[in-house]
């Protein structure tokens, strides 16, 4: 036979890219005019190259870097910046001009580079492809790049490789591949060429093997069907890169904020403009007065205190174990609503543990997790010594001697070679004093039967040399060993009928929890070699023994404290719905009998999905797609949602959503350059303490908003009843500008260190739709905005009827607004309690910026160059007790209006 080559039929249209599982494989063949024993020939090969492309996956093309930069300006809160710069360069302020653009290019670089690392998710999919494989191309094995297979291509698989390109199997032994990056399959699958029907979920396709799994165990040949962007990995590229990244709540938030500032700021402008023509004045003076309400009005501090607070927020989450990626994820993550987690290795920890062990009539629990060789073991709830129980020793000592694995302790680690389900079994034994080479080493291997699929277990030989005896151990399905069996141990290893009723009793009890079940079997009738006729009957039952991937210690807990926040917890899984059942019931989630495939998830109308994806907390055999679907669903019911992930089937979800964490220790670099946060101890509970660090972070931002807000309002309220007054500006542009620049850096910034307030998490998410200021913080602003302009005019006024001079009336005015600021800064500690509720030192920054501004602002009224530079004029002690009184007012003021609040409340 000679290899295929291009002068037949028409390769099959991609169109049909979904059915290669379902379609016989004479007709995979013909489709692709392949040869299933020597493959496609090499002139053959390079057409395909050439009409397909090479196997890798497209880049998608962004924003090159100075849009991708520009980008970053177009937003109404820098429109505001840019204009408050211009004004301030109109007025030959250069310094003021310059702080003011450098806060927009500061800004503007670090949206660049938060992006620009945002869009490596897809150059970290291209790298899973660079690999090379064994093909067969015109009747030869060659070794060859992944990046030069084309649709025809055999491939042969062997343990350790990873899988080139989406492949129809052709041949199969033992081969099981770990598709859990893909899929969320907790333990490898095994494959078979056998037809499926077209229906079947990516996760059961068991005749084909997909693009970056990795083969565990066996061997097999497979026969390429799709490369590059063709491929399932291909697929969660595309949606990435299609992926929209939503703004966050805070960042929507303020652009809506942004905007009534702008047209707010531009209609006083107008109007004061337009009041002072019709009066008279002239339109330069009028035009004056309006940038000066303009620059008034606008907080030029505030993206700066955005930027600091986040970034404070990003600093106290490292310390607790989580690394924002996007600034602004900080505060999205304590307005989320709904957490959505994979559960493998985000709420379990991916390792098989043995959990439970049925041998000599007796249920023993083990405890610990993971590959780490720690736990004791159970009777009845009480703990016993391993070696006081013959029966469970002999069955620990079978998983131990039946079993190809490795468990190997690197420093504090440990990592396993091969298969999960045979690590557990290793785990388990050491946790009982048999360690691996010691015991080996009494019990040398003579022969095995590799475990088959058709036979349903492993058996090996092996000389026990202590006891000058020989044995085969027998692992496999209960069935299988069941049938094999006469006799069964007791707890002190004597022969006692078989009880098939009992073990198929717990089968069923370990099942309903989710644990896979392993049986064993001992044969004493054995030769120098172990044939499948030897252990076909005569042998001697053993015990069970049950695994699963537990669940992660504090992850019950960490869901536990998201309910009480009044957040939502989802799993989202692509593993087996009892598997996700029984770990559901561990966490402690609600609702967790009632779950949806999958499958049924598919067959669904798109009208139900939003009912599903908000009543249903478990979702089971999940594709990306579908993943993505759910997120999005629940983002268009009105949810802020988190998504935790780890594997490469997360990434399009991770991007998706408002905030995506993964996984940093378990987790792929695909899912790690696709998500906003990383999680450097995989722990849920992290997620938890990062939503705590994220609600303190967005009452930081809210405290000094509407610290700052008063001061713009009062500013720009001072020069409209100037104008309308038809009297000299109680201040000038460059003195607001004083005040509004060194205020917000040392007075409003401190707020951003305030310390969380107790009962934070005992609080319902916030609204997603509530705006920044609330009603009752808008009237708080508007109440402090009528203070300052009543104590600022009034005393330039009662100055100015004391014979002063303009400049000393200025100073007094000024120096009016920054005390005020100043009692008021106490007042925002907190926005419900006194500062005495809060504790008068437990934000020290606070005291240290009190004390910088009264020293800046002794410098502003009696230094010379201070004098000279803003017009500023020295005041003497009545005019400072007249400012205290205005301080000590506003302070009073609010401080009553907070306590009447608690009152109503």
């Amino acid at each position: 036979m000679q290899p295929a080559s291009g002068n037949t039929r028409p390769l099959m249209s991609n169109s049909k890219h979904t059915r290669w599982h379902s379609l016989p494989i004479d007709n995979v063949l013909t489709e692709l005019n392949a040869d299933a024993e020597l493959g496609i020939s090499e002139p053959e090969a390079q057409s395909r190259l050439t009409h397909f492309g090479p196997n890798l996956l497209t880049p998608r093309r962004g924003k090159g870097p100075f849009k991708l930069f520009l980008s970053q300006l177009h937003q109404p809160l820098v429109y505001i910046l840019l204009l408050s710069g211009a004004t301030t360069a109109l007025l030959q302020e250069w310094v003021d001009s310059s702080v003011i653009f450098g806060v927009v290019l500061v800004n503007a670089a670090i949206g660049f580079i938060q992006e620009a690392n945002a869009l490596r998710a897809i150059d970290a999919l291209s790298r899973v492809l660079s690999i090379n494989s064994t093909v067969i191309r015109a009747g030869q094995k060659r070794s060859l790049s992944a990046v030069d297979l084309v649709p025809g291509d055999l491939v042969v698989l062997q343990p350790g490789d990873k899988i080139p390109a989406d492949l129809r199997l052709l041949q199969c032994r033992e081969l099981q591949i770990d598709e859990s990056a893909l899929t969320g399959e907790s333990v490898p699958v095994g494959k078979l060429p056998a037809d499926l029907e077209e229906s079947t979920v990516l996760a059961d396709r068991h005749n084909m093997a997909y693009s970056s799994t990795l083969v565990t165990l066996g061997n097999g040949l497979g026969l390429v069907v799709e490369t590059g962007d063709r491929t399932e990995i291909g697929l969660i590229n595309s949606m990435i890169a299609s992926a929209t990244d939503l703004d966050t709540p805070l960042t929507r938030k303020m652009s809506q904020f942004s905007h009534f500032l702008l047209w707010l700021i531009v209609d006083f402008a107008v109007l004061t403009f337009a009041v002072g023509v019709w009066r008279g004045e002239s339109m330069l003076n009028m035009f004056m007065a309006s940038v000066a309400l303009a620059v008034g009005a606008i907080p030029e501090g505030l993206p700066a205190a955005i930027t600091i607070t986040l970034a404070i927020g990003v600093s106290r989450m490292a310390k607790r174990n989580a690394i924002i990626r996007k600034l602004p994820a900080v505060e999205t993550l304590g307005g989320t609503t709904v957490i959505c987690s994979d559960k493998t290795g985000t709420l379990t920890q991916n390792q098989m543990t043995v959990q439970a062990i049925y041998t000599g009539g007796e249920y023993f629990t083990v405890s610990g997790g993971g590959y780490v060789p720690k736990g004791d073991f159970h009777l009845n709830g009480t703990p016993i010594q391993a070696d006081k129980h013959p029966a469970l020793l002999e069955t620990l000592k079978a998983g131990l001697l039946c079993n190809d694995a490795r468990l190997i302790r690197e420093t504090e680690q440990w990592r396993i070679e091969g298969d999960p389900t045979e690590a557990a079994l290793l785990v388990a034994a050491r946790k009982a004093g048999l360690h691996h080479d010691s015991v080996c080493d009494d019990h040398p291997r003579l022969d095995a039967i590799p475990f088959e699929s058709q036979h349903q277990f492993m058996a090996t030989l092996h000389h026990n040399i202590v006891q000058d005896q020989r044995h085969i151990y027998l692992k496999g399905s209960l069935e299988s060993i069941l049938a094999r069996c006469e006799h069964a141990f007791d707890s002190q290893m004597n022969l006692i009928p078989l009880n098939a009723d009992v073990l198929h009793e717990q089968l069923q009890t370990m099942a309903e929890q989710g644990m896979r079940v392993l049986a064993f079997a001992r044969c004493d009738h054995c030769d120098n070699e172990v044939q499948h006729e030897e252990v076909l009957s005569g042998l001697t039952f053993l015990g069970l023994q049950a695994m699963i991937d537990p669940p992660r210690p504090e992850a019950a807990a960490s869901i536990a404290a998201c309910y009480s926040a009044g957040i939502q917890v989802k799993m989202i899984t692509g593993d087996h719905p009892v598997t996700a059942r029984a770990i559901a019931r561990q966490l402690g989630m609600k609702d967790a009998d009632q779950i949806i495939s999958g499958a049924e998830l598919q067959e669904m109308e798109t009208n139900w999905h939003a009912q599903a994806a908000n009543d249903c907390s478990i979702f089971a055999r999940i594709t990306p797609a579908q993943k993505l679907l759910l997120v999005k669903t629940l983002q268009a019911s009105g949810h802020v949602v988190a998504m935790t992930g780890d594997g490469v089937n997360d990434a399009p979800a991770l991007r998706q959503a408002d905030i995506g964490v993964a996984m940093g220790l378990g987790g792929t670099e695909v899912a790690k350059e696709a998500a906003a946060m990383v999680l450097t101890d995989d722990q849920f509970a992290s997620i938890e303490a990062a939503v705590e660090e994220g609600r303190g972070v967005f009452d930081n931002l809210v405290k000094f908003i509407a610290w700052t807000l008063p001061t713009n309002l009062g500013e720009g309220l001072l020069i409209m009843a100037a104008v309308f007054a038809d009297v000299a500006l109680p201040i000038t542009p460059v003195q607001i500008l004083w005040i509004n620049m060194t205020t917000a850096v040392l007075l409003g910034l401190m707020l951003a260190f305030e310390p969380k307030e107790p009962g934070l998490m005992k609080r319902t998410p916030r609204n997603p739709e509530q705006p920044i200021l609330t009603r009752h913080l808008a009237f708080r602003v508007v109440l402090v905005g009528l203070l300052l302009l009543t104590a600022a005019f009034g005393l330039f006024q009662w100055e100015l009827s004391q014979g002063e001079s303009l400049a000393k009336a200025r100073t007094v005015a000024v120096n009016v607004f920054v005390c005020c600021e100043l009692f008021y800064l106490f007042n925002c500690r907190s926005l419900s309690h006194s500062m005495f509720k809060v504790g008068l030192f437990s934000n020290l920054w606070v005291i240290f910026g009190v004390f910088s501004m009264i020293l800046l602002q002794a410098l502003f009224t009696y230094s010379a160059p201070m004098q000279t530079l803003f017009g500023s004029e020295a005041i003497g002690l009545d005019e400072w007790q007249l400012i205290l009184a205005a301080g000590m007012i506003v302070y009073c003021t609010i401080g009553c209006e907070k306590w009447l609040l608690r009152r109503i409340r």
